[in-house]
């Protein structure tokens, strides 16, 4: 189903918050879209230093390799959601706090050639699961969060989760 344009979700697909990252989003496939940032991430990434990794642009900010752990995790997050709501499963899902899992996760004391290889894995599993999907599945919704959010959206969420923190990056960090 990859080649199915998938139309940008409309404004009742996902809580107002998430337009921050939905509206990043080029208009195009989304699925071909998600598969670009690998390469364009991965090879910022690749190219940073160690002091670079460790820098934060203030003190209760987070590293670059911090940046970049909470973007596997939520990648991992969003993406389980979309699973759960393509296969039509209407279990409210709960939240999960990004700085408790920074926290506990000690990113900076992981490489980030390994971090930014993780994401790629996360980020390719993903993408096998999204090609899959037919036009039924990515108008799916469920409840993440307390809000309603369809798999089309959680799709978009993705990558433009994933084009605000490279931005910071290339803006704040280096």
């Amino acid at each position: 189903m990859s080649e199915q344009l998938i139309n940008r979700p409309e404004p009742t697909e996902y809580a107002a918050y998430y337009e921050k990252y939905i509206s990043r989003v080029a208009d195009g496939n989304i699925v071909t879209v998600l598969g670009q940032q690998i390469d364009n991430s991965v090879t910022l990434l690749n190219g940073l230093s160690d002091a670079q990794a460790g820098f934060r642009y203030a003190p209760e900010k987070w590293s670059v390799k911090e940046v970049v752990g909470h973007l596997i995790d939520s990648e991992r997050v969003f993406g389980y959601r979309a699973m759960r709501f393509a296969r039509n499963d209407q279990t409210p899902l709960s939240g999960f706090e990004q700085n408790d899992y920074v926290q506990a996760a000690a990113f900076d004391d992981q490489s980030l050639s390994d971090l930014a290889s993780e994401f790629e894995h996360v980020r390719r599993a993903n993408l096998y699961m999204l090609r899959g999907l037919n036009g039924e599945a990515w108008d799916r919704r469920g409840e993440a969060n307390g809000n309603g959010v369809s798999v089309r959206a959680l799709a978009y969420i993705i990558a433009g989760h994933e084009l605000h923190h490279m931005d910071i990056i290339r803006t704040k960090y280096l």
